[in-house]
């Protein structure tokens, strides 16, 4: 059984960095696409990031191109660094992992079974 668990949230100061990360048990992240969605009350959950793992490619939604950073630290640790964060970045933050051989798009929370709990981030202007 999959399981993602994410830490590293708080409140900051815009400008200020915060680095999320996604521990997984059960199951490797190899093989998989692994994501970072965010919702912010009353919208609807959008796509932050993702890594591809065959490849090594990374895709970013546009709000945080540049900003954001994904990373897999090792074969269950997922990571994102955000910097210079803005009030518009406050949402909860989720650990997404795609079904394995999944090559569909990155970028569509449907390709995504596996969720973690999610993690507070408040950026105070």
């Amino acid at each position: 059984q999959v399981q993602l668990v994410e830490s590293g949230g708080g409140s900051v100061q815009a400008g200020d960095s915060l680095r999320l990360s996604c521990a997984a048990s059960g199951s490797p992240f190899s093989r998989y696409y692994m994501a970072w969605f965010r919702q912010a009350p009353g919208q609807e959950r959008e796509f932050v990031a993702a890594s591809r793992w065959i490849g090594d490619r990374t895709y970013y939604a546009d709000s945080v191109k540049g900003r954001f950073t994904i990373s897999r630290q090792n074969a269950n640790t997922l990571k994102l660094q955000m910097n210079r964060l803005k009030p518009e970045d406050t949402a909860v933050y989720y650990c997404a992992r795609s079904s394995p051989g999944y090559s569909g798009t990155a970028y569509a929370a449907a390709g995504y079974p596996y969720w973690g709990q999610g993690t507070q981030v408040t950026v105070s202007s």
